[in-house]
Formats: structure tokens, C-alpha cells, sequence
């Protein structure tokens, strides 16, 4: 669906779900994430359905992440910084054909 335009020069890497990710410099974890061909970031609360990045700009809290055990914050917002640990909100995990 997404993919970048020109080849990464010195990579960030970084890990979502335990998934090895490419980024570069400057990068927004969100574009990073969409980048490496993972659409879904959450699951909604009460009818899990898969959620992932909607605005980019920090309005519709769709792309909500915990990063390094720390909280959670949204991707959109976010700068990639090597070695990053990236995981769903607590009680959610990637489902089936993910």
C-alpha cells in the first residue's frame, strides 16, 4: 500500500510486535510503520477491530502505540530513535492475517 520513494541512507531500526523495522532519519513512527507494510496499530476497546493511522496529525488518536514499556503515545507524533521496542496497547496483539 505505502512504500518510500527513495532508498534509506543510514537506517534507523527499530521493532514492532517483535517485528524487525527499517526506518530513516526524521521518519514519524507512523510513516516508518505504514513504510514497512503494517497497517494495523491497535484494536478498538470494546469491538476489536483493527485500527491504524487515520489523520497524521495528531487528531484522531487512531494510531495509539506503547513504546518501550513507557506508555502509550501516538505514532503519528512520534520520531523513530534507533533500537525502539513498539508494541499494541497492553491486552492487544496482532490477530490472524495481520
Amino acid at each position: 500500500m505505502y512504500r518510500r520513494r527513495a532508498a534509506i541512507a543510514e537506517p534507523v531500526i527499530l521493532w514492532f510486535e517483535d517485528r524487525k523495522i527499517t526506518a530513516a532519519p526524521g521518519d514519524s513512527l507512523a510513516a516508518a510503520l505504514l513504510a514497512a507494510g503494517v497497517s494495523v496499530f491497535r484494536r478498538a476497546p470494546v469491538s476489536g477491530a483493527k485500527r491504524g493511522p487515520f489523520c497524521m496529525i495528531g487528531n484522531c488518536f487512531e494510531c495509539l502505540v506503547e513504546i518501550d514499556g513507557q506508555g502509550v503515545v501516538q505514532a503519528c507524533s512520534t520520531e523513530v530513535r534507533q533500537g525502539m521496542r513498539v508494541y499494541m496497547p497492553r491486552g492487544q496483539s496482532p490477530g490472524e492475517g495481520d
